[in-house]
């Protein structure tokens, strides 16, 4: 009878903690498996085709990264109860403050063309013209938004989510190699030929489609926007972990479909992979086409948001999905214009999109650092985060990251003034 009531009690306490996590979920997973957008899924398709299995230890190393930069957000955003542009404002002063800004919108707006640039690209497959997917997806993500309700949207961009996780089941049609794929997820190593400049610049690629700064914006404005609290840190917590995790297993399997099939060909996008799948598996190349324009959309509802959001922080503007037009004009005029002109960029004729879709990841690596060390230095702050400042081994790694990542950029650009370096 003891045994039948502690496993009854352990079974109600099991599925209260998950009733809980359910009401807590969305900032995590949503930041996370957004960052596999369309810029990033050009980036693991063109990996994968030129270098097959060889950097998908590197991805699990950038998921650790990843959830520690994150989880700080979580943190911060609890108890301030402010988005990260308004913390920096506070922190540090109105320069400080404008430079990060001008930082975040920077990078938001070249990504957010990114997004349009791949959604185009892969209804182009289905003969969609540019201008009717560019004004198509801006009237959903206006409808998204308008409709009043933080909760009503998070539902929504939740299931767009789950479309992101159509690249799971590709990979397993293709039937890789198993051993192949384990051994180069977890032993560290160079592809045949060594380290070189092109190497180098798909690796900065891959740090900035799994790092960027609009994730730190966009996940304290969505954790304050949700009013999550001091004693739900643990289920945000919980909840970056998890969408850590989806993140990467999105990303090795997308690498596994292009490195299985494509392995040798000359490809410079995510659609071109698409078409030339399509020759090979048609059903295979449409589920890369799909998941494709999801992870533009996807990654566009939240790029948009993350700069909509620092600059009602910053400029003292009504700036929550829960007021509506009347109440916040300056929140959504602010948003339709980021996400009217980026789309306009798509629809320039010669654009050369596919170049600007893999240097903006490499634009958005060599501007992260000022983002990571305005949240470590807030983190650290006895006075603003209590018993929720980082600890030693949280600052020993955060810091870690901040270093490596300024020093990856600081060789980037020493290869773009000289090329020899790594010949």
């Amino acid at each position: 009878m003891n045994i039948f009531a502690k496993s009854f009690y352990e079974y109600r306490k099991f599925f209260k903690g998950l009733k809980l996590y359910l009401l807590l979920a969305g900032p995590g997973i949503i930041v996370m498996i957004a960052d596999n957008d369309a810029g990033g899924i050009t980036t693991y398709a063109v990996t994968g085709a030129q270098y097959k299995y060889h950097f998908l230890w590197f991805l699990v190393v950038l998921g650790f990264i990843a959830y520690f930069v994150q989880e700080m957000t979580v943190r911060l955003g609890a108890v301030t109860k402010r988005g990260h542009a308004e913390a920096i404002f506070q922190g540090f002063g109105p320069f400080w403050g404008w430079f990060s800004l001008l930082d975040l919108i920077l990078t938001d707006w070249l990504t957010l063309v990114t997004e349009f640039i791949g959604m185009t690209a892969a209804l182009s497959i289905f003969h969609v013209p540019p201008v009717i997917t560019v004004l198509a997806v801006s009237a959903l993500m206006g409808f998204m938004v308008l409709q009043g309700k933080y909760w009503t949207w998070e539902k929504i961009v939740m299931g767009f989510c789950a479309l992101n996780l159509i690249y799971i089941p590709a990979a397993f049609m293709v039937n890789p190699s198993v051993p192949d794929v384990l051994y180069n997820s977890f032993v560290p190593h160079l592809p045949p030929g060594g380290f070189t400049n092109q190497i180098f610049f798909l690796l900065m690629a891959n740090i900035g489609t799994t790092i960027a700064p609009w994730m730190v914006f966009f996940q304290q404005s969505a954790v304050v926007d949700k009013n999550v609290k001091e004693k739900d840190i643990v289920w945000g917590k919980v909840d970056t972990a998890i969408g850590s995790f989806f993140t990467i297993m999105v990303a090795a399997f997308c690498i596994v479909v292009t490195g299985t099939v494509l392995y040798g060909v000359p490809i410079d996008s995510a659609a071109q992979a698409a078409i030339q799948l399509m020759s090979v598996n048609k059903f295979l190349g449409t589920l890369l086409a799909i998941g494709l324009f999801n992870a533009g959309l996807l990654g566009a509802v939240c790029i948009s948001l993350a700069s909509s959001w620092a600059f009602g922080e910053v400029f003292g503007w009504a700036h929550s999905l829960n007021a509506n037009v009347r109440e916040a004009p300056w929140f959504y005029a602010f948003y339709f214009f980021a996400l009217l002109t980026a789309g306009t960029v798509v629809l320039i004729p010669g654009a050369p999109l596919v170049l600007i879709t893999l240097f903006v990841q490499v634009i958005a690596v060599t501007l992260l650092p000022a983002a990571l060390v305005f949240l470590i230095l807030l983190l650290n702050n006895d006075e603003l985060m209590g018993k929720y400042k980082n600890t030693l081994l949280q600052n020993i790694i955060n810091v870690g990251i901040v270093v490596f990542i300024i020093i990856v950029s600081t060789l980037y650009g020493l290869t773009a003034l000289f090329p020899e370096i790594f010949k």
